[in-house]
């Protein structure tokens, strides 16, 4: 017997509302006609959900554009000054939090090494709510309506992380999180109907997939039909965003742990020729030891000593000799990934691509070229992230961004 569902007006226009308040903040600013355009709905309908928006504070009008031979078009964006949102970067080697404003503004950072931890997961907890607890120093915390974590690993059930990288298996990180959530935000979040305010939610996700979402929301990845976005820190990732009707699609691979070189440079997963051990962070820094004849600076300092071998490059050596092989390694593996899903751009992020992107570029570029069949290399850019070195820390603030845009912007 088939059941039929049937929608009610209320939940009709909670998905209007959510779709208009997703396809505003994510093209925004846009008129309301080129949101009519865009939805299919009525001119009516857009009207009134715009006008709730409004009353409700999470939109404003955001100056006007001409028309062709009408009045201005008022211009609407999301009012940045809505809520805030902490993002927290959980990666091999450090622990980085920000708060950020409504439409991903950095309001602040801190960072701290994953050093003497051993990465046991009970104390790199404590130092993600450490870091939450000085973001918010002098700040509001009832502003705050989400945090967003990122970790080098697959999130399951909710919160279990598995992260070979840090040497975790099925370790339920949101209980480490969670309970000492209430201590900094004692207030909660308010409900629309009076009720007892319900517990701030913690979302976790892969810290590839927030940055590949951040990245088609706010960076080089926005406007692609299919983006590619590689996450280049001491680990390797990829996050592949197809775009949809509302939200970018967003799937991850083990792109780092792709063979590039048979019998090649051990990898930390027990492999040897990953693309990882060629391009990440610390093999590079490990590469560069090698030639130089000195000790390789690894843990939270290898991003400083990567800056310092990209400027040592410009007056050639083994660094210049190291970023070349790395752009080559880089370029093969991105050519693996243009023959196999055909993007039409792939963009360069995370910290060790901000760092050594502008350097390695050009090598990158004509690697494809020589590696990727030419008339899908032809179709595809490679570019760098617009985001800086704190994007997967952004990144993981999309989190409870996303959740609002789904809820049409009520955090009640």
């Amino acid at each position: 017997m088939t059941q039929v569902v049937r929608q009610t007006t209320r939940d009709l226009r909670r998905h209007n509302r959510a779709a208009l308040l997703s396809s505003l903040y994510l093209r925004g600013p846009v008129s309301r006609l080129e949101l009519v355009a865009e939805s299919g709905l009525s001119a009516a309908t857009v009207t009134n959900v715009v006008s709730e928006l409004i009353a409700d504070g999470v939109v404003a009008e955001a100056g006007s554009v001409e028309s062709d031979g009408g009045r201005p078009r008022t211009l609407l964006a999301v009012r940045p000054e809505f809520g805030h949102v902490v993002g927290v970067d959980v990666s091999e080697t450090h622990v980085e939090v920000g708060l950020f404003d409504c439409a991903l503004g950095t309001l602040g950072t801190v960072r701290h090494p994953l050093v003497g931890t051993r990465l046991d997961p009970d104390e790199v907890a404590g130092l993600v709510r450490t870091g939450i607890a000085e973001v918010l120093d002098g700040g509001d915390p009832e502003a705050v309506f989400g945090v967003g974590i990122g970790v080098p690993g697959a999130v399951r059930d909710g919160g279990i992380v598995h992260a070979p990288t840090l040497g975790w298996r099925g370790v339920d990180f949101a209980e480490l999180i969670d309970p000492h959530i209430e201590a900094l935000f004692p207030a909660g979040l308010p409900r629309p109907d009076g009720k007892s305010p319900r517990k701030l939610p913690v979302h976790l996700d892969n810290r590839a997939r927030t940055l590949g979402q951040v990245e088609t929301w706010r960076g080089a990845g926005r406007g692609a039909e299919r983006a590619i976005v590689a996450l280049l820190g001491v680990g390797v990732g990829a996050a592949v965003a197809t775009a949809g009707r509302s939200h970018p699609d967003i799937t991850t691979s083990e792109w780092g742990h792709t063979v590039v070189k048979a019998a090649g440079a051990a990898c930390r997963c027990g492999s040897h020729g990953c693309l990882e051990a060629y391009v990440g962070t610390e093999a590079v820094v490990r590469h560069y030891a090698e030639r130089a004849g000195i000790e390789p600076v690894i843990g939270d300092e290898s991003d400083g000593e990567l800056a310092r071998i990209v400027a040592e490059a410009a007056g050639g050596g083994p660094a210049a000799d190291v970023l070349a092989e790395t752009g080559e390694y880089l370029g093969i593996g991105i050519a693996n990934l243009i023959n196999l899903l055909s993007p039409d751009r792939v963009v360069l992020s995370g910290s060790a691509g901000a760092i050594m992107g502008q350097a390695i570029l050009p090598a990158v570029r004509d690697a494809v070229g020589r590696h990727a069949l030419g008339y899908l290399a032809e179709r595809t850019e490679v570019v760098l992230g617009r985001l800086g070195p704190e994007a997967v820390a952004l990144g993981a603030a999309t989190l409870p961004i996303a959740e609002l845009l789904a809820n049409g912007g009520r955090t009640g």
